[in-house]
């Protein structure tokens, strides 16, 4: 298997995994864990794209760039889920949609 290839495995793997958790899990505090594992495989295709295409240099520099957007995207969702937790007592996304007004 080529490097190229491998990479598309762990691409696949990570989207499997973060697919997965999204399904099963109930935590905000889990799903912000599991939205930073599915922004992980984006970063790591961008990264094997431009490897691919010739041009790992811009691969890379839009891969930092998606790693410091989702770096304040998760700081605000962890925030949130904290205000959350404050205001009623759980973390739960069941508990929580039962809220009304």
């Amino acid at each position: 298997m080529t490097p190229l290839q491998i990479g598309l495995l762990g691409v696949l793997g990570l989207l499997g995994v973060g697919c997965y958790g999204l399904l099963i899990t109930r935590n905000l505090i889990k799903v912000v864990i599991i939205l930073q594992i599915l922004v992980k495989s984006a970063v790591l295709a961008l990264v094997l794209a431009g490897e691919a295409a010739g041009q790992a240099g811009l691969g890379q520099s839009l891969a930092a760039t998606v790693i410091v957007a989702d770096t304040m995207v998760a700081v605000v969702g962890l925030a949130l889920a904290v205000q959350v937790r404050r205001r009623c007592g759980s973390v739960d996304l069941s508990a929580i949609s039962t809220l009304r007004g």
